[in-house]
């Protein structure tokens, strides 16, 4: 993938930009927020306000990152206040691209071919990889944010006094310090760290991320033994990020990043849990497997160059679960 240089597209390649073969993933570039009354958000920066209609987001349905801000958007009930453009699969010498195919829906903003014309419109000098998600404010034409930690957040709660469902938090007050608390590792080890093993140029920092990968895995296995969801009884935030890694595992990781000790389906409580989540109501339509494994196995030219998509495995998300045992064992 190509990067801006002041507001110039160049086809140079940013993957596995590392640090003794580690993979480095970058910081988000604008951090803006949208709150309720257009007043600032948690990391100072605000001036956004939430309102029907007014902001647009630009996703990959390929892209777990992504992916967090679609599952959002659906069960906050937002589909018709933040409207939708979804790029093409294959990200190549001219990144995301809004290219006819399957899925996707063209930029009505800016009328874009390419994504990384949208991060010009907003900054004409911009210098930096050019990402999804990007929420976008149609009112002042600029990106609010494309940073889908913070992305989701505003989606849960910024626009619940004009539009949406205000009864479903899933980042209410109460959990908040333990939802934190369990993002951070499962972000460090499990987001990310199958990034790190993918793009990884040493054997030692594939190694290296591979170990702690799995030990995080491990320990979110036992977790899940002692509770339903991550932090507790109910669904929150923490699910949410952490499903869209556990969809992709053992179709993508297993193979094209290497990550092969062991699959999801060798975990009972990961594969069962990642099942209930798959079956909220909503959450399904958010999934695009067609999308997800063209992307990573035909866009990653150093990872696989041959770009031959493998035809399995067969997973079937839909398939009963076990973990309405927590509700029978409280109610006994």
């Amino acid at each position: 993938m190509g990067q801006l240089i002041e507001g110039v597209w160049t086809d140079e390649r940013q993957d596995a930009k590392t640090s003794g073969g580690r993979f480095v993933r970058k910081d988000s570039s604008f951090r803006n927020w949208v709150t309720a009354d257009g007043g600032a958000g948690p990391s100072g920066e605000g001036g956004f306000k939430a309102e029907p209609g007014r902001y647009h987001l630009y996703v990959s349905l390929a892209c777990p990152w992504a992916h967090r801000t679609l599952i959002f958007r659906k069960l906050k009930a937002l589909e018709d206040a933040v409207s939708l453009s979804v790029v093409h699969y294959h990200m190549a010498e001219n990144g995301w691209t809004f290219a006819d195919g399957p899925g996707v829906i063209p930029d009505p903003n800016l009328g874009a071919d390419y994504l990384h014309q949208v991060y010009t419109a907003a900054d004409p000098t911009y210098t930096g990889r050019v990402t999804v998600p990007v929420l976008w404010d149609k009112e002042r034409k600029t990106i609010v944010s494309n940073e889908s930690s913070e992305i989701i957040r505003m989606l849960n709660s910024a626009f619940d006094g004009v539009v949406g469902d205000p009864t479903v938090d899933f980042c209410p007050e109460a959990f908040r310090a333990e939802i934190d608390a369990v993002n951070e590792p499962i972000y460090e080890h499990i987001n990310n760290g199958v990034y790190k093993c993918g793009f990884a140029t040493s054997q030692e920092a594939y190694e290296t991320a591979f170990a702690a990968l799995f030990a995080e895995l491990d320990r979110i296995e036992d977790r899940l033994d002692r509770q339903r969801y991550l932090a507790g009884d109910r669904i929150t935030e923490a699910d949410w990020r952490l499903l869209p890694t556990l969809l992709r595992f053992d179709p993508v990781y297993v193979g094209h990043f290497k990550c092969n000790l062991r699959r999801i389906a060798d975990y009972p409580n990961l594969s069962n849990y990642t099942r209930e989540l798959y079956q909220v109501p909503g959450v399904a339509e958010t999934v695009d497997l067609f999308h997800i494994k063209r992307h990573y196995y035909g866009s990653h030219r150093t990872v696989n160059p041959t770009g031959i998509v493998p035809v399995g495995p067969e997973i079937d998300y839909a398939a009963p679960h076990d973990r309405d045992r927590f509700a029978k064992e409280a109610a006994e």
